[in-house]
This record gives C-alpha cells, structure tokens and sequence, in this order.
C-alpha cells in the first residue's frame, strides 16, 4: 500500500492551493480516505473525510466552506482544493486510507464519528508541506 502526497507549496493568505494523493496497493474505490493535518508543535488534527465512493464528505469547522475534497476513483486520486488559505493553515498535509473491507462495514453513523480519528486510518501518505505567509 502506498500513498504519496504531493502539491504543497508556499502561497500568500487569501490564496488557493490543490494538494493531491495518489493511492497505489489496495481498492481505492472502496476505501474511506482522509485529509489530516499536522502544525508546528501541534497534533495531527482532521481536515476532511471522504466516505467509500458516493458516501459522502465530512468536513472540520476550521475548513468548512473553504476547503473541498474530492476523488478520482478511476486514477485512484484523492484531492483537497484548499480556498482563502489563511497563516493558521501551515502545516504537514497528511493523507489517509481505511482497508476497504473495514471501510465497507462501516455504517454511516460509524464514519461519521469515527472518520476524524487518526487512528481508525490504517494506511497514512508521507505528507506535504503548506506554508501560508501573511
């Protein structure tokens, strides 16, 4: 299993940024992914969370309505389009995957609360750095 993060950069506050990850190694489709990210002197905290295909999004309230992630499942590709990028967003982008056959017994309540924990991920990217300068 592989997952390899890529697209982080520098950008000024107020700006945009695509991050993406590529997944090699297991079904994409029917795995449950996630965005996780990691500040200086902070924990690694959830950004976003995507449901197997068609299941849906989740999203922290830090990123809501600025951030959206989105999937290929085609090109086994998961994206975070990152808007309005603010100093508070520099950190260690972080990518993650659930087995599929774990992701496909989990009910939606269950992903729901779950999907934000760090540890129900199984596989997790190297990350990519995001710097935003004010």
């Amino acid at each position: 299993v592989q997952l390899q993060a890529f697209g982080g950069g520098l950008v000024q506050a107020g700006g945009s940024l695509r991050i993406s990850c590529a997944a090699s190694g297991f079904t994409f489709r029917r795995s449950a992914m996630g965005w996780f990210r990691q500040g200086p002197g902070k924990e690694r905290e959830f950004v976003a969370g995507s449901r197997s295909s068609g299941g849906g999004t989740k999203y922290s309230d830090f990123v809501k309505g600025r951030f959206a992630i989105s999937r290929d499942n085609a090109k086994n590709m998961l994206y975070l389009e990152m808007n309005s990028l603010e100093p508070e967003d520099t950190a260690v982008y972080y990518c993650a995957a659930v087995h599929p056959d774990r992701s496909g017994r989990t009910i939606q309540s269950v992903w729901s609360l779950s999907s934000t924990q760090p540890a129900w991920y199984d596989y997790w990217g190297q990350g990519t750095q995001v710097t935003v300068s004010s």
